[in-house]
């Protein structure tokens, strides 16, 4: 085998919609993922219009950040007469890399996008170096490579295979019950097809037991004496060894989340930008910036495959939402003087956290508020807009958030 290069991974983030990309860039992604209105794995995330693609992609080469487009359903016979212009669509906008699942598919986007690099989706499963050089010998950039993969057996593929060939690997966010995503479960029982990007997620579904002629009447599901977690899927999260990442020689690692919220796109890119940065220079991360990937919305962390199989969690199917957003700076001053837009009910004298891009997270008590210049007690009206002085200048973009029991589900 031949030796194996340390690299320092492009940070690719999710990008559900306009706002996420934005906050992904600022928060300082490398790169983001996103898909056009057809042919993406994720129906119900905001998804781009093709003057939101335009948009979005001047404003992300703006920054120096790359665009890459998920084209990766494996699309029906009947589908294929819209594909051509869809690609030509994406090349002429200025994506830099297509992510296609379909052989077909693959070769449409020589053809019709030549400018875009070609990207193998982690829906093909590539679990080893033979597959990973045979998409390369095809003319492919970069292979995702499947989830169930440990580090050891990256580290022989990243051996075997070409040495211009792209690693890529999902470091963060949720993980599938199914092998790579690949779960028939939601079709049959609500008839949208994950694998068109339209996943029902029953897997994380409440169940009980029902006898057929006994409509009604529910039973509870019990494995043991803390309920059922047959089908329970940790939350994968790499941010402790990424140094591991490092000296795999993986080109790129890849954050879950498209269809979460600015806030996650945000903060979960902030923390794996500092985590990276760090692991590359050798020292040890922040405390700071790694506590930032337990403010998001997660299932128990896990890591993944990467050192063996996670095993179940146990204890509960629960979320732990720890962490509530209460409004966002729009603007703020050199001397701190802040606008704010309002996301929850927010008052003066609340204790609160704020972080930003590149804005390390600092608690502060809230100071008299004002809305057009009038002094309020507390702001309760969402998207509202309204004035306050921070202890210190804030980046735009920047979050305030305050810790509530909101753990369920």
């Amino acid at each position: 085998m031949s030796r194996i290069e340390r690299k320092k991974p492009e940070l690719l983030a999710p990008a559900g919609d306009m706002e996420k990309l934005r906050m992904a860039v600022l928060y300082g992604a490398d790169a983001v993922y996103l898909a056009g209105t057809s042919f993406g794995m994720r129906a119900f995330a905001g998804n781009f219009t093709p003057e939101a693609l335009r948009e979005a992609v001047r404003f992300a080469h703006a920054h120096g950040v790359r665009v890459h487009v998920t084209v990766n359903t494996m699309p029906r016979g009947d589908e294929l007469k819209a594909l051509p212009e869809h690609l030509e669509n994406l090349n002429a906008a200025g994506v830099d890399a297509l992510i296609v699942a379909d052989l077909g598919v693959f070769t449409m986007a020589g053809k019709y996008a030549p400018r875009c690099e070609r990207h193998i989706s982690t829906q093909q499963s590539i679990a080893n170096s033979a597959c990973a050089q045979a998409w390369y010998d095809l003319g492919a950039t970069r292979v995702v490579l499947a989830r169930e993969l440990s580090l050891d057996e990256i580290r022989t593929i990243r051996a075997q295979v070409s040495p211009e060939l792209q690693l890529e690997t999902f470091v963060h966010g949720a993980m599938c019950v199914s092998y790579s995503g690949r779960c028939l479960l939601s079709n049959y029982m609500t008839g949208r097809d994950s694998n068109r990007g339209e996943c029902a997620q029953p897997c994380r579904y409440q169940y009980a037991l029902m006898e057929e002629k006994r409509p009604g009447e529910y039973f509870p599901v019990f494995e043991d004496e803390k309920g059922t977690y047959i089908m329970n899927s940790r939350d994968m999260c790499m941010i402790d060894h990424l140094d591991d990442v490092c000296d795999a020689g993986i080109d790129c690692v890849k954050l879950e989340g498209r269809a979460k919220s600015e806030y996650y796109a945000a903060i979960v890119t902030g923390a794996y930008r500092h985590g990276i940065d760090a692991a590359w220079k050798g020292e040890v991360l922040d405390s700071a910036w790694r506590d930032e990937v337990e403010h998001v919305s997660h299932r128990h962390y896990a890591t993944g495959f990467y050192y063996g199989a996670p095993g179940q969690f146990t204890d509960d199917a629960r979320y732990l939402r720890e962490w509530q957003v209460v409004a966002v700076v729009e603007d703020c001053d050199a001397d701190g003087n802040a606008t704010l837009s309002l996301r929850n009910k927010f008052a003066a004298g609340d204790a609160v956290e704020v972080v930003g891009p590149d804005c390390r997270p600092f608690s502060m008590t809230v100071p008299p508020l004002f809305v057009d210049g009038a002094a309020q007690a507390e702001v309760r009206t969402p998207k509202t807009v309204f004035q306050m002085k921070m202890p210190r200048p804030v980046p735009p973009m920047s979050f305030v958030r305050h810790k509530v029991e909101l753990s369920g589900l």
